[in-house]
């Protein structure tokens, strides 16, 4: 019935879960007040913290498939999950519905338990007896929908025939412009958080 992985890629996991939530947790996401106060337009360190996130891991991948990188460790494979329209939009959906009633997604919410929250400890049973039931419909739910907007395991450098940088830099840029924004219109007492 479950397939258990090898003990070293548990560890990996562990590990990167523990460092995971810990940098959560530093970022200050871990924090109901936080979350909420993102949802009201009142405290931008979540998007901060997630776009931050997007811009280093941009950097990163693309810089790990450059020639200098290859040359040096080998390739790196990006493993791209395809693009299936309906599913992601279902699934945009059902995630924004919870992260709205909980206060957290899933990655802050077990981070918050970390941080001694037990107020999320009943959303978070949630979120895995949802889990467990999406397990065994996945099959099924997906059949039905994966025919409406697939669009395969696309990038967009791959859909226009552009550099990945140019990507990465319009997204750098925006991101410098929107910390901007956001630090101007932040108020003092949460500018640093």
């Amino acid at each position: 019935m479950f397939n258990i992985a090898p003990i070293d890629q548990l560890v990996v996991g562990v590990v990167t879960g523990l460092v995971f939530g810990f940098l959560l947790h530093r970022g200050g996401v871990t924090h109901y007040r936080v979350i909420v106060g993102q949802f009201l337009m009142k405290d931008h360190t979540v998007l901060r913290t997630m776009l931050t996130a997007v811009v280093v891991g941009a950097v990163g991948i693309y810089a790990m498939q450059s020639a200098w990188f290859t040359e040096a460790v080998g390739p790196v494979k990006m493993h791209v999950k395809g693009a299936v329209v309906l599913a992601n939009v279902l699934g945009g959906l059902i995630f924004g519905v919870g992260m709205a009633l909980l206060g957290y997604c899933p990655g802050t919410g077990i981070a918050a338990i970390g941080a001694g929250s037990r107020h999320v400890i009943p959303g978070v049973l949630g979120m895995l007896f949802g889990a467990a039931i999406y397990a065994e419909v996945h099959s099924h739910v997906y059949a039905q929908i994966k025919s409406v907007g697939d669009l395969g395991k696309v990038t967009l450098p791959e859909v226009t025939g552009l550099s990945p940088w140019l990507f990465v830099g319009v997204l750098i840029v925006v991101a410098v412009g929107l910390f901007t924004v956001l630090r101007s219109k932040t108020p003092s007492s949460t500018a640093g958080a």
